[in-house]
């Protein structure tokens, strides 16, 4: 599975105000909500109650923020940059300023857990990090995920 098969290009954010950890998840599940014609509110609740089990917080600035959601009919994924990086209690410490939000059907364990991987496999490579933070546009932006995509499809 690649980012292709799930990201959100339209959506990409480049530069989403922080603030802290619960206003970025709000912000998150609004901008979501809108794009799925799904409850912000049931957004939110889903990917909080994964946050009580621990920190999506993965490290190097990236959080994965995600959930299941009923009646959802696919696999989405929300990208955003933040503006000003958030404290999100990550497992290096590092604050956060690299947000992909991931929500799944109930029913999509495996493609949940295949998608996850692949926003990992495109976070763990210093350079596309290092693009991600200094792309200024969603168009750039989304042409560094792109090129991250390919990278790890070859």
């Amino acid at each position: 599975m690649h980012l292709s098969d799930f990201l959100d290009f339209d959506a990409i954010k480049p530069s989403l105000p922080g603030g802290n950890k619960r206003a970025l998840l709000q912000q998150l599940a609004q901008i979501a909500a809108g794009r799925l014609d799904a409850d912000a509110g049931e957004i939110l609740s889903s990917v909080s109650e994964r946050e009580r089990l621990g920190s999506t917080g993965f490290g190097q600035g990236v959080a994965i923020p995600h959930g299941k959601i009923e009646g959802l009919s696919r696999i989405y994924c929300l990208f955003a940059r933040l503006s000003d990086p958030v404290d999100y209690k990550s497992i290096d410490g590092q604050k956060v300023d690299l947000v992909f939000l991931l929500l799944s059907p109930p029913d999509a364990g495996a493609e949940h857990l295949k998608a996850l991987a692949a926003i990992s496999r495109v976070t763990r490579h210093a350079p596309t990090l290092e693009k991600m933070r200094g792309a200024r546009s969603r168009d750039a932006l989304a042409a560094v995920l792109m090129g991250a995509d390919e990278r790890d499809a070859a």
